[in-house]
């Protein structure tokens, strides 16, 4: 059954195994496909990439939270009624 693979490098358990960093570096900065009998187990992720995915999740989350509020009505509130 053919997997697909969500990245450009890929490297097996055998290389990650050998050569961890070298294999992150591989990916220059993207995700590395991890096969494990040739397909995908997992993907190894570098921080920077990893960190800009939770950023961009957070504000799809945040986008989709104010769509939601969209068209509700407007309370206008002072800073000194807090």
């Amino acid at each position: 059954m053919p997997h697909k693979i969500h990245a450009s490098t890929s490297a097996s358990v055998s290389e990650l195994k050998k050569n961890p960093m070298g294999t992150v570096a591989a990916g220059e900065g993207f995700p590395v496909a991890i096969l494990n009998r040739n397909e995908p187990a997992f993907y190894c992720v570098p921080a920077k990439a990893y960190e800009a995915m939770l950023e961009r999740l957070e504000d799809l989350e945040l986008n989709a939270i104010a769509d939601a509020r969209e068209g509700q009505r407007i309370h206008r509130v002072k800073l000194d009624d807090l």
